[in-house]
């Protein structure tokens, strides 16, 4: 037996055990962010000390004559930029529905600030040319994340407790990192604001790679839990009661978020603002009452290929890809916080 239902936001199908549910809009906005993610993916391969077109790029990709600077010289950078707008859109997609607030995200609640802390760290201190900045960044991430969930916890957690711990966790490591600047001799100090904005220039494969593989696993497993996300957005007694397990939810998608943005931050330093804005305009694209993982991954990518584009393009030296993020996304943070204060939610 087989049943189609279809709605003005939505088409439900059944045909026996198998049932699910498609979002005409939502694939339609999904499509389209990916198409424009490819297409800002090979632009931002034209350009470098040898100009190529998009279809010298394309040839390259397949082997073709230009084989080498494509892929050797321009494909980790441009791949690497892709994947981090992919991780950070994600992770914001789900820091913001777990703690049912637009404003909480990797940047907001100190995870990007605890990777920074701990390369800047290494730096400093002289351990870092051991253990590389994509290990301390990943260290430091995943770190912060526990030490936010666990000073979070009274008998559980909430997304209001998460946030104001992670807050307060941020301005802690922002300090450190401040703190540990000024102590650095100058070229140490030079080395780690070049990777503290946020940066894609001189990207290797040993930068893709991990980041591929934690996409590859964390992905799915925010995907696979993304079905009990719309039920946190009612608050935990009603989620609860619908049965959803509301902590060890809670829990897995923490911990997969932040796993995200910070193999995102150990690739491509803390780029800022993405992981807060990426679900915003995807939720407002698709129209939909919370933030779509997969559409809020591509307007991720979206950002950081744009950001990076603009940035090369603008002057003869090119701009590390976080100044443009930073410039883009703060007007859409002061946005948010006025929305919030007009609605009653913004404290």
């Amino acid at each position: 037996m087989s049943l189609l239902q279809v709605r003005r936001d939505r088409v439900t199908f059944r045909a026996g055990s198998v049932s699910g549910r498609v979002r005409p809009r939502l694939l339609l906005v999904s499509l389209v962010l990916a198409v424009l993610a490819f297409v800002l993916f090979c632009v931002g391969m034209t350009i470098g000390d040898v100009p190529m077109s998009v279809s010298e790029v394309l040839s390259g990709l397949f082997g073709g004559s230009d084989s080498y600077i494509v892929q050797e010289l321009r494909l980790p950078r441009a791949l690497t930029g892709l994947l981090a707008g992919l991780a950070f859109g994600a992770s914001g997609a789900v820091f913001q529905t777990i703690t049912r607030n637009p404003l909480a995200s990797p940047d907001m609640i100190g995870i990007n600030a605890g990777a920074a802390t701990f390369v800047v760290a290494g730096i400093a201190f002289g351990f870092g040319d051991g253990l590389g900045t994509t290990t301390l960044g990943l260290l430091g991430g995943l770190l912060t994340a526990v030490l936010v969930y666990a000073l979070a916890w009274r008998r559980g957690t909430t997304g209001y407790r998460i946030l104001l711990v992670g807050i307060g966790i941020f301005a802690m490591c922002t300090s450190l990192t401040d703190y540990l600047l000024s102590k650095a001799q100058i070229t140490e100090a030079q080395a780690s604001l070049g990777w503290l904005v946020g940066n894609l220039a001189n990207r290797g494969w040993e930068h893709v790679v991990p980041l591929f593989f934690a996409l590859v696993v964390l992905l799915p497993v925010v995907l696979g839990l993304a079905r009990w996300m719309s039920t946190l957005l009612l608050g935990d007694d009603v989620a609860a009661g619908l049965g959803t397990p509301v902590q060890p939810v809670r829990l897995g998608l923490l911990l997969a978020g932040a796993g995200l943005v910070a193999f995102a931050t150990a690739s491509a330093g803390p780029i800022s603002f993405v992981a807060l804005t990426a679900p915003q305009i995807a939720q407002r694209l698709a129209r939909l009452s919370s933030p779509p993982i997969t559409a809020s991954a591509l307007t991720g990518a979206v950002v950081v290929l744009g950001s990076d584009l603009i940035a090369r393009s603008l002057t003869a030296s090119p701009l590390p890809v976080g100044i443009v993020t930073g410039v883009l996304g703060a007007p859409l943070l002061l946005w948010l916080l006025a929305r919030a204060n007009r609605s009653g939610s913004g404290g």
